[in-house]
């Protein structure tokens, strides 16, 4: 086929099925314009590789060949994409859940009990000073860490160590008392 023939054969081909092959795409993609996207990127592919084709090659069904992988391509994306949607806000609504739950069981009586403040106390006692004194200018007296490590002579991360130590040790103690561990430890 000369050169002008088969750019008379391409623009046949594509006036004959450009409309109908973005029908084709618009009906799964639900997009106008990516569906013409596709249609347009076909045809060039088509006429791109056209001279490497089989003989009994169809112009029109390797078009629309290349038109169906795109679309299953990019239905495939769009399921993936809102499979993780769905798993992240499942993930937002059981974490809003537990927060309800936890506020729901808080009971303000018991948290500040004698048997809690007893554990606390206990607890903090065994910690070795320097531990126990930041811990109590940080959660008692409401000082920052930056303050806390001038105050003490001591780095911001040795501050940031003791207090993850002390917290650690709290944790341990109150693993029976949740909602206590949230509401004195959640907010850091």
């Amino acid at each position: 086929m000369n050169s002008f023939s088969s750019v008379q054969h391409f623009n046949n081909l594509f006036n004959e099925y450009y409309d109908r092959f973005i029908r084709f795409a618009w009906g799964y993609v639900k997009e106008k314009q990516v569906a013409e996207d596709f249609v347009s990127e076909a045809f060039t592919t088509y006429w791109e590789n056209k001279e490497d084709l089989l003989p009994d090659t169809k112009p029109h069904a390797y078009i629309l060949s290349i038109i169906k992988n795109k679309c299953i391509n990019y239905l495939q994306h769009l399921q993936v994409r809102q499979r993780a949607e769905k798993e992240i806000n499942a993930h937002a609504e059981w974490l809003l859940s537990t927060r309800i739950n936890t506020l729901q069981a808080c009971d303000p009586d018991f948290i500040f009990s004698d048997e809690i403040q007893k554990i606390v106390e206990s607890t903090l006692n065994k910690l070795p000073q320097k531990t126990r004194q930041v811990f109590i200018l940080n959660r008692y007296q409401g000082l920052s860490y930056k303050d806390i490590a001038n105050q003490m002579d001591l780095s911001t991360k040795a501050i940031e160590f003791h207090m993850s130590k002390a917290l650690a040790q709290l944790r341990f103690s109150l693993k029976d008392f949740i909602h206590l561990l949230l509401f004195l430890f959640y907010f850091q």
